[in-house]
């Protein structure tokens, strides 16, 4: 099977370079493939050979992959206006989004104001919802800022993806966990399919739910026994919800 593969740097409208690739065929027309939050589009190889038919865009968002390292003062709406800067740089009319979890965050803000240029949504255990805190962390978030004022170290705390980034980069985690998306998901009409891993812990069922909810042309499919990678874990029938939502919607 030949794969074809266009690999080029676009300097977005901040001036940050970003990698992105074309992989299978090139058109006006791919799916947007928005990957989660400290990986890059390599995670999506395995979606990308499974449909050779399909013309996929894939994004490595800064400063993951081989997109520029370091970036300041970015939020979620950094990241919308690169793919928009992106899309309008290749005079792409029409696209497809397949997001998963952080990607999901760019993605609902996207298929939300920008509603002529997304045709369908595949959200795959997307974040975006305010979580439910309990009192356990709101006594962490308190020890932490104690620790800090104190000039204590406070580099075991927060979660794993949270510890491996620079201070300037915590600084847009921060900005971006705690921005609640609900809004743009309600205000999202194309036609979305929701595919959701049964032992996700990470964006619990829960937040799974409310998105169903709130994406009102929508489908949830619950992928038993996998978690919060279920294209990683369950490939097969990950692939033949997308591929079936993907002939409905053409």
């Amino acid at each position: 099977m030949f794969v074809f593969i266009k690999i080029i740097m676009f300097y977005s409208y901040c001036g940050v370079k970003v990698f992105y690739t074309f992989k299978n065929k090139k058109s006006r027309e791919p799916v947007l493939l928005l990957h989660g939050w400290g990986v890059d589009s390599q995670i999506f190889d395995g979606i990308v050979k499974s449909f050779p038919e399909k013309s996929f865009l894939c994004i490595d968002f800064p400063p993951f992959g081989k997109s520029q390292k370091i970036v300041e003062n970015y939020s979620i709406y950094t990241y919308v206006a690169l793919v928009m800067s992106l899309c309008e740089h290749l005079k792409i009319d029409k696209c497809d989004l397949l997001a998963h979890s952080f990607g999901g965050r760019v993605a609902s803000i996207l298929a939300s104001v920008k509603c002529s240029l997304v045709r369908s949504c595949i959200f795959v255990d997307s974040a975006g919802i305010k979580p439910k805190r309990n009192l356990k962390y709101y006594y962490k978030v308190y020890k932490y800022k104690l620790l800090k004022k104190l000039g204590k170290s406070t580099l075991n705390m927060g979660s794993k993806d949270y510890q491996k980034l620079d201070e300037n980069m915590k600084k847009t985690f921060n900005s971006i966990v705690n921005e609640d998306l609900s809004p743009y998901y309600k205000n999202v009409v194309c036609k979305s399919l929701i595919i959701w891993g049964e032992k996700d812990n990470e964006t619990p069922m829960y937040m799974a739910k409310k998105i169903a909810k709130y994406v009102r042309n929508s489908k949830l499919e619950i992928i038993k026994n996998s978690g919060h990678f279920c294209f990683l874990s369950s490939p097969l029938t990950f692939n033949k919800l997308i591929g079936k939502f993907w002939e409905e919607t053409q």
